[in-house]
């Protein structure tokens, strides 16, 4: 079998793939201009054929916080007094407090260099586009830059330099709390006005506009952080771009929003937004089935961030259910602790096994585990990502192969793959990647990864020594 769009300038040969209408062998892939050309089934390796491994097409990771990458290990110690749920001193907020102080320091070289590594990481772990939720747009004193985009610029930049798709989300930010309370001190590196982010929206859509497919949308951080006057703008603002929402996350926020307006998070947003498929709600953690019943009506999407959700101990979406219910999902690496496809799959499962107390519960009756819960979160975050996805004509050639000569893959085939890789394989299984058509992961590294991470630890090291602003 051949689907073809147009000639072919170099072709990918994998023992097997994972095709839209499923499994198929002895698959060469034809590359043209950074997107998939043909797709052919049962064809022997040609000569000048490259590739090998089991090919997967790219996931989107539909929610990052590239900067938090360097603080990974640094906040585990117990916080004073944060009143967790369960009686601990520590939760979301004295989390978010130390995140405050670590950004007293850094300026625009720290915070290309940080995004950097995580974009080279996450391309190493599976991930071949981002949806970068990017809040920071001013200096470490509050004022801001003389270019309103600077940091969007060094996001941008950090982007080409490691070949992952982007897209990009500034992130409009302007109170502390719901009813409109004015931000804190540790806020001012978000904080913009409705003029300043819409100057800001275009000067990403400048930036942008040289980088492969790269799709710009808006970010309303939060209904803690925007007031109703100022989310009626962001459709507008958005384009044909994705809108995306922190929502629902922790139980203070549904009771703060409880206390403001009488409504949940979710209900609030679901009768005064127009939420449609354009829009992505990270988190939506604390939800009744009414409310998860309106986002599935709605065909939004729901952002889960399955690692940094249990780091900071926010509680468990009802995913089964709502996957039961046809609701679309796709996964982020949010406050990117751990960076990989197989470890947020990994822990989106168990936590709904460890909340059901059974197994298998994101499984169909077509599709084991893995593939149920590989699936879903590809169609999930290329909809959030404002992306096609999948190893079909006329797609990026966004591509990763497992290496499946590992002793985890003795055996394998089909669906069984995915669940070794995501249940039962060490770190590192993922061989190549190839992002737009070019190779940027190789033998599990990136191409680029010394000269990366070299730039990394020099700017690691200003900002643990560096004076606070």
């Amino acid at each position: 079998m051949t689907l073809q769009t147009q000639p072919v300038d170099r072709s990918l040969w994998f023992p097997a793939a994972l095709l839209p209408d499923g499994w198929a062998q002895d698959v060469r892939i034809g590359l043209a201009d950074g997107r998939i050309a043909t797709v052919e089934t049962g064809m022997a390796r040609a000569a000048l054929d490259v590739g090998g491994g089991v090919a997967l097409p790219g996931m989107t990771n539909l929610h990052s916080h590239a900067f938090q990458r360097a603080m990974a290990g640094l906040t585990e110690a117990r916080g004073p007094g944060g009143g967790g749920q369960s009686g601990g001193d520590d939760d979301f907020w004295t989390w978010r407090a130390l995140m405050y102080r670590f950004l007293d320091r850094g300026g625009p070289d720290e915070i290309e260099a940080i995004t950097a590594l995580a974009f080279m990481e996450m391309l190493e772990g599976g991930f071949t586009r981002v949806c970068e939720f990017h809040y920071l747009h001013n200096d470490p004193s509050g004022a801001r830059y003389g270019d309103v985009a600077e940091i969007a610029g060094r996001i941008v930049a950090a982007a080409q330099a490691t070949g992952i798709g982007l897209t990009l989300l500034p992130v409009f930010y302007a109170h502390a709390g719901f009813g409109g309370q004015p931000p804190s001190h540790g806020q001012r590196r978000f904080v913009t006005d409705l003029d300043g982010f819409a100057k800001l929206v275009g000067r990403c859509r400048d930036l942008t506009a040289g980088l492969a497919d790269a799709v710009v949308g808006v970010a309303p951080h939060s209904l803690r952080a925007v007031a109703p006057d100022e989310l009626t703008a962001m459709p507008d603002l958005a384009g044909d771009g994705p809108i995306h929402i922190h929502v629902a996350e922790q139980i203070r926020e549904v009771e703060d929003c409880l206390a403001w307006s009488g409504a949940r998070p979710v209900e609030w947003l679901l009768e005064h937004a127009p939420v449609d498929a354009r829009w992505c709600l990270i988190h939506s953690t604390h939800v009744t089935p009414a409310e998860w019943g309106g986002i599935v009506d709605r065909q939004a999407v729901v952002g889960l961030c399955p690692i940094t959700e249990a780091n900071l101990g926010d509680g468990v979406f009802p995913a089964a259910d709502f996957a039961r219910a046809g609701g679309r999902f796709g996964i982020g690496t949010d406050s990117n602790v751990q960076i990989g496809v197989a470890e947020e799959l990994r822990m989106l499962e168990y936590s709904q096994r460890l909340t059901l107390r059974g197994r298998a519960v994101m499984a169909d009756a077509q599709r084991s585990t893995g593939r149920a819960l590989y699936a879903r979160a590809l169609a999930g975050g290329a909809q959030a990502g404002g992306a096609q996805a999948g190893l079909a004509p006329g797609a990026p050639a966004d591509i990763v192969a497992l290496d499946v000569e590992g002793i985890a893959f003795a055996g394998r085939g089909g669906d069984a793959v995915l669940d070794s890789w995501i249940f039962g394989a060490p770190r590192g299984a993922v061989r190549s990647v190839w992002r737009a058509g070019r190779e940027v992961v190789t033998a599990g590294r990136h191409v680029a990864r010394e000269a990366i991470e070299a730039r990394y630890r020099q700017a690691l090291a200003r900002i643990l020594d560096g004076p606070a602003a």
